[in-house]
């Protein structure tokens, strides 16, 4: 395969006043595959409308056909038919691989390991760097058995059956690494044939777990909140028709590009009141000097005359994927730019902490690192060639820096397939429409 390099435009100072753009972004990662397995847990057959098709939704696709369920996907509708069983899996044994999927890989983990039968889970070389032993170490204490091939608490493992811990009924996830151990126990505990409380340590991602609860109680199912976590009684998800809301995540990085440039710009379908919780960039947006508002097509948001940003001290750890945007940004705010809160996304698809500062420093921009925060300082970036870590957010976050600086390129941008493939097309499509003729 050819490795490919793409070339920012820049368009700062090359654009109209008073330019707007409308785009539309794909449905949400998170949602999409959250909704695939509930609807694969669900009594019956359940259809799925704005479904976001990229590498980490196909492969869980994949891995529920494997498992044995009907599952019909169209990506030109973005609908998925999705069969369920009533909670029941249709085979004892089964091989699922989930690429460099982290919803599909810690969501089927949970579900897997709470049911009987025997399987074998892999991944990719990324996949297996990133940690899952919080949520092995739950399903041990369950009573499964967890067998690793490789590295311990890492991919390639193999669930079976265990009978120490088979009747116990209060486990303990540590979330401090990722949210996605919680969200995996909340949504396959309430099929696990036993109740269960679940005490939760830490507090990132919280914003992930209400979208898990608000979707789950969609879907039929309440999780009952308690002073420790959560206790999940025994049920059955109800089958439904379910539209999927447009990514929020993606949407962001058009929102920043209106910022940038001192123009408007409105997403299609994104709305405050979304389940997302990265809608909460646009406020942060707000405080750099930007002016949203709501309409019944989406939000629009106006950037400050000339792209003029203020500089801001920001906790992002509701809003985390959109940490590399505001770094990203950063560089043209008047003032230094501080995100805390954000000391887990060093175990992510790639450490981005140490990532944003490398590329940063790598075209002059100086910053400044602690274990849960960086400081981004002023500066105009100088030409250079953005490395991406395999990280999609990586390059869709650092191709916003290449449109207020000459000689921005971003090295690899297909790795965006992971959630928006079309992210660069989309993007000149935008370009195209806002240079003046």
């Amino acid at each position: 395969m050819t490795h490919k390099i793409y070339r920012v435009k820049k368009l700062y100072g090359e654009t109209d006043e008073g330019s707007s753009f409308q785009v539309r972004v794909p449905g949400s990662k998170s949602i999409t595959n959250r909704a695939l397995l509930l609807s694969m847990l669900s009594d019956g057959d359940c259809l799925l409308k704005g479904a976001l098709f990229s590498d980490d939704s196909r492969y869980l696709v994949q891995c529920i056909s494997d498992l044995g369920f009907a599952i019909a996907a169209d990506e030109k509708t973005e609908e998925i038919r999705v069969k369920g069983l009533g909670g029941a899996l249709p085979q004892r044994e089964a091989s699922v691989y989930v690429g460099s999927a982290g919803t599909a890989a810690r969501f089927l983990t949970a579900l897997l390991g709470l049911k009987e039968g025997v399987w074998h889970l892999d991944a990719s070389e990324q996949m297996r760097r990133r940690p899952m032993e919080p949520l092995l170490a739950c399903l041990r204490e369950l009573g499964t058995q967890v067998v690793c091939e490789g590295e311990p608490d890492h991919f390639p493992f193999t669930l079976l059956p265990g009978k120490k811990g088979a009747d116990r009924q209060t486990v303990t996830v540590d979330i401090a690494h990722s949210s996605q151990f919680l969200s995996a126990l909340l949504i396959a505990s309430c099929c696990s044939g036993r109740d269960l409380d679940i005490r939760v340590q830490g507090t990132h991602g919280m914003a992930y777990i209400d979208m898990t609860v608000k979707m789950m109680e969609q879907f039929g199912i309440t999780a009952q909140r308690t002073p420790e976590g959560f206790r999940m009684g025994q049920g059955c998800y109800r089958h439904r028709v379910y539209e999927i809301e447009p990514d929020v995540s993606a949407a962001c990085y058009f929102y920043a590009m209106a910022a940038l440039l001192g123009i408007e710009g409105m997403v299609q379908g994104v709305h405050f009141d979304s389940l997302q919780g990265d809608v909460e960039f646009l406020r942060i947006l707000e405080r750099m000097g930007c002016e949203t508002r709501q309409t019944e097509e989406g939000i629009v948001l106006k950037g400050p005359e000339g792209g003029r940003l203020k500089g801001v001290e920001a906790d992002m750890h509701a809003c985390s994927d959109q940490a590399i945007t505001l770094a990203a940004i950063a560089p043209y705010a008047d003032s230094p730019v501080t995100i805390t809160g954000i000391g887990h996304i060093r175990y992510q698809e790639s450490d981005r902490l140490a990532a944003i500062a490398a590329e940063l420093e790598r075209i002059g921009i100086r910053v400044r690192t602690g274990e849960d925060w960086l400081t981004v300082y002023p500066g105009q970036p100088r030409p250079g060639r953005i490395l991406t870590y395999d990280d999609h957010r990586m390059a869709m976050g650092f191709s916003l820096t290449g449109l207020r600086a000459d000689g921005i390129e971003i090295d690899d941008p297909d790795c965006c397939r992971k959630t928006f493939a079309r992210y660069f097309e989309v993007l000149d499509e935008v370009a195209e429409r806002l240079e003046k003729r």
